[in-house]
């Protein structure tokens, strides 16, 4: 939980989502899996409360009988939990409003050895340049981030395999031995330029 992954602004287009397509009610499910960071700063337990509240209201607004459209995980989730949680993700959504690469839309991709499934990605994101197959979006831009995941949704299954190949393609093209290598090379040139 970091003020940095846009949480908050993905749980509200969730909102938006469900009051714009009731039609989705009973028939999806958001996991958030999210670790407990810094609790003991300020601003990160603001952070923390916040998603803690629009979850409660999320469900209590939305939710049917026992079933409820967002379901917050233990913050420590194994990684093989975390990976059968990948595979049965039809869609998957990053939505940091200002941050590094955010490995975790790799490892989302990496995971659909079936090449399903959607990603929709912060085009704040470092991934967001490598991953253009994904539905990228404003994650300040509720509506938009909420018609993003709509789409994700519905995708046809050939669409779906069409981006998730080439996004699975780029990945495997360009893995850490090419970026030690990209990274070295730029280092010898450095040093023997004398720049």
């Amino acid at each position: 939980v970091d003020y940095t992954k846009g949480i908050p602004e993905r749980l509200r287009a969730l909102d938006r989502l469900l009051e714009n397509h009731p039609e989705l009610c009973e028939k999806m499910v958001y996991i958030q899996v999210a670790a407990h960071s810094r609790q003991q700063i300020t601003e990160y337990q603001k952070v923390y409360d916040e998603i803690a509240n629009l979850t409660q209201n999320i469900n209590w607004k939305h939710g049917i009988g026992n079933w409820k459209p967002i379901i917050q995980c233990e913050p420590n989730v194994p990684p093989l939990m975390l990976q059968a949680l990948y595979r049965l993700a039809n869609t998957f959504i990053v939505s940091s409003l200002h941050d590094g690469m955010n490995l975790v839309a790799k490892e989302y991709v990496s995971s659909r050895i079936h090449n399903d499934g959607a990603l929709v990605l912060s085009q704040f994101t470092g991934a967001s340049q490598e991953l253009t197959d994904a539905l990228l979006v404003s994650p300040y831009n509720i509506d938009e981030m909420a018609g993003a995941i709509y789409q994700a949704i519905i995708m046809p299954p050939e669409e779906q395999k069409r981006r998730m190949e080439r996004m699975r393609q780029h990945i495997e093209q360009q893995n850490i031995y090419q970026w030690a290598g990209r990274v070295l090379s730029s280092l010898f040139d450095f040093e023997f330029t004398g720049s």
